[in-house]
């Protein structure tokens, strides 16, 4: 059994380092971004040009990217089919592709700052800083393309490292390049897309070698990649939708909104660790036709997120001004914008188990051979919801809401889809660990609040690691009183023992 379940622990502990070592950076960028720049009419400039490496990511690493190449590249390998040449096919057509498409958006930039954000003061540095971020197109497509094949063959480091690499390359260009203002941190967005690339380069090259002249030509699979690029987009039009809205705002308010939205994300992250480990196997059981090993990889994966983005929420709810202030309240992010950001992010963390449990289930629809339509359909109707309720009358309040109340509709639509379209999976048993996890939530919050009331006089960090240890026992203890196994044998470790049968 220790032999058999080695290789998926070692996966998933190895990916969860290494994640964590990329949304520590991230902070740090965050960290030094807010001391440099603070959250002003330059840094809402380069935020709206942020859209596009914002956009391309979950579309072209961790969404259609991945959705669509690891069942592809998964069907291979169970076939039995020549990998390589299947990669020497695809990849110098996508790479093509998508230069052309970076090459129209650095071209356009202009209507494009103006289309996202019409009331922005500094169109022109915006318009400027997505000239240099239209880089990230042809870059995170072939990064998310090697991450694809990587995690196939059972590579795990390599993909994990690659926002390490992202964030390095944008805290030294930041860093070294400071006296350029916020132009410094649209060259740190393109050197950390290289660098996504280069850290992932000599692993790809060991295990398919590098791309040769293809006997014949395989097309990618656009019935399949259409669907699940669509959902990502809709999906990112949420943001899309906060920059317009918060363009109309007082200054300021596009950064307090991605300052609170990039620290409410770390938990919903986190959870998906060993979704992106176990995908490549939910492809291959779909693939086959095994329903019920899918079934329980799908509720394991559930389980697992649900857990971890509910602890996080409880942080949120409990202690989000000092986890603001520790992590951002230096130099020119002052007390005011600290305030301002912990506002959102409380707000923000009602939506976190809605975005955990979108990030799992939406998987399933994209296994097969044609991906579905379903969540690209559920994702509109969330979008909708965002759209309607995301009103400048209301508010940075409003757009933070709007966006955790149209992702959980989404979110609830694509549970009770399982059961009808992809592998029988009861809504009921989709949800059935929220019976213990959301009591523990709701304890921990308490814990946390309670313990940084009486912990008032000491140092914030002091006071907050106290308070994150109160709220953390609270939650373990409540969920295991209720039956929710997460201390000893815990979902993750049902479900590495599960792979390592499988």
């Amino acid at each position: 059994m220790t032999t058999a379940t080695s290789p998926a622990a070692r996966a998933v502990s190895v990916t969860a380092l290494l994640i964590g070592l990329g949304s520590l950076l991230g902070f740090a960028r965050d960290l030094l971004v807010g001391t440099v720049f603070g959250a002003d009419a330059g840094t809402d400039a380069f935020l709206v040009a942020w859209t596009i490496p914002e956009t391309a990511a979950p579309l072209l690493i961790e969404g259609a990217m991945a959705f669509v190449l690891v069942p592809l590249f998964s069907r291979a390998v169970e076939a039995g089919d020549d990998v390589r040449g299947l990669v020497s096919s695809t990849l110098p057509r996508l790479c093509l592709g998508l230069a052309g498409l970076g090459a129209l958006v650095a071209v356009g930039a202009p209507y494009l700052v103006g289309l996202l954000a019409p009331g922005i003061p500094q169109a022109g540095l915006a318009a400027d800083c997505m000239r240099v971020a239209a880089v990230t197109i042809p870059l995170f497509g072939l990064a998310g393309y090697l991450s694809a094949v990587l995690r196939v063959h059972q590579a795990f480091a390599p993909p994990a490292a690659i926002y390490v690499a992202y964030n390095v390359g944008i805290v030294a260009c930041v860093w070294t390049l400071r006296d350029r203002g916020v132009y410094a941190a649209a060259l740190g967005v393109a050197a950390g897309a290289l660098g996504m690339v280069l850290v992932q380069t000599p692993a790809f090259l060991r295990r398919i070698g590098p791309p040769r002249r293809p006997a014949r030509g395989v097309p990618l699979p656009l019935a399949a990649f259409l669907p699940v690029a669509v959902f990502t987009l809709v999906r990112q039009c949420q943001v899309f939708v906060e920059r317009f809205v918060g363009s109309s705002l007082p200054e300021g308010s596009i950064s307090h909104l991605n300052y609170a939205q990039k620290i409410a994300q770390v938990p919903m992250v986190l959870s998906l660790i060993v979704a992106t480990v176990s995908f490549p196997q939910l492809a291959r059981s779909i693939a086959a036709g095994d329903t019920g090993r899918a079934r329980r990889r799908m509720a394991g994966d559930l389980a697992v997120a649900c857990a971890v983005v509910l602890a996080g929420t409880a942080a949120f709810l409990a202690c989000a001004p000092d986890i603001v202030a520790v992590l951002l309240e230096h130099g020119a992010f002052t007390e005011a914008d600290t305030a301002a950001t912990a506002h959102i992010m409380r707000v923000y963390a009602l939506g976190l188990l809605g975005q955990a449990v979108v990030g799992v289930a939406c998987r399933a629809y994209f296994c097969g051979a044609r991906a579905s339509w379903y969540p690209a359909l559920a994702m509109a109707a969330g979008l909708i919801v965002t759209a309607v309720l995301a009103r400048p009358a209301w508010g940075v309040t409003g757009i933070a809401a709007a966006n955790a109340a149209g992702i959980t509709l989404t979110a609830v639509l694509l549970l009770t889809g399982l059961r009808s379209r992809v592998m029988a999976l009861p809504f009921r048993m989709a949800v059935a660990p929220l019976r213990g996890l959301l009591p523990a939530a709701a304890a921990a919050t308490a814990a946390g609040w309670g313990a940084r009331s009486l912990l008032a006089d000491l140092p914030r960090p002091i006071a907050l690691a106290l308070a994150g240890a109160a709220l953390a026992a609270t939650f373990c203890a409540v969920a295991a009183v209720s039956g929710t196994a997460l201390i000893g044998t815990t979902p993750i470790t049902r479900l590495i023992r599960m792979r390592g049968r499988a």
